[in-house]
């Protein structure tokens, strides 16, 4: 199992995911090493605190502050990180709306809180599309995609 699968099925919850696509990369043979190499992109998957201090170098800004925007925009993430749907794209496949980067963390099921938290462990996922919009997703581990 790479350690994006142990992520995507909650069993890293203390650590983050960063995808960064090919056309947003400056030195993609830098990230060999670390991480882990999809279509399109690369994924890498580190506990938090490394990810905090590796995420403004990767993708030019503080972690909190690009969720922080992004939780203002729903739109959809894919559910293996690598992509995504723009709120702003409207279905037209352009170029201009491919996922630059996605920031996500997994946080562990808590009854107490309620609604999909209950349900399982939750994914939270923030993406930046190439045409500058930033938005957000969360989903349940395990479930299946809505719609």
């Amino acid at each position: 199992m790479t350690a994006r699968d142990a992520f995507l099925a909650g069993e890293r919850p203390g650590d983050v995911a960063i995808f960064l696509a090919d056309a947003h990369l400056r030195n993609a043979e830098a990230l060999a090493d670390l991480a882990g190499r999809v279509e399109g992109g690369y994924v890498l998957v580190v506990d938090g605190e490394r990810g905090r201090r590796l995420f403004p170098k990767v993708a030019g800004g503080a972690p909190m502050e690009f969720a922080q925007e992004a939780t203002k925009r729903e739109g959809a993430v894919d559910r293996d990180l690598t992509g995504g749907t723009c709120p702003d794209a409207e279905g037209d496949g352009n170029e201009e709306h491919a996922v630059r980067f996605v920031l996500a963390f997994a946080q562990e099921q808590t009854d107490d809180v309620g609604g999909p938290y209950e349900e399982g462990d939750v994914i939270h996922a923030y993406a930046r599309c190439a045409c500058g919009v930033a938005y957000s997703d969360r989903w349940v581990v395990g479930a299946d995609a809505e719609g």
